[in-house]
């Protein structure tokens, strides 16, 4: 195993230690730390399912245009313009 692969696995034993020791030492009872956890997860996760979807139309949108350009001919200038815009 070389020196970066140790590195990380400490890192990470690291992060699950604290984790471990986050959750036994909360004041909450751990129903409401999981329950404030999951809902906390479902946020996260609908938030980076809302910004791939955003970034997915941005995309398309650039698809579309590039396509259409094509399609009608441009010249090298119009082709900066939209590339500019990437």
């Amino acid at each position: 195993m070389n020196e970066n692969t140790r590195i990380l696995l400490g890192v990470f034993a690291g992060l699950a230690a604290g984790a471990a020791l986050g959750l036994l030492l909360a004041p909450e009872k751990g129903s409401d730390t999981r329950d404030d956890l999951s809902l906390s997860l479902n946020d996260l996760g609908k938030n980076l399912q809302d910004g791939a979807e955003n970034k997915m139309d941005h995309l398309e949108n650039i698809k579309d245009r590039l396509s259409n350009a094509i399609s009608l001919g441009f010249d090298q200038d119009d082709y900066n313009d939209h590339v500019e815009h990437v």
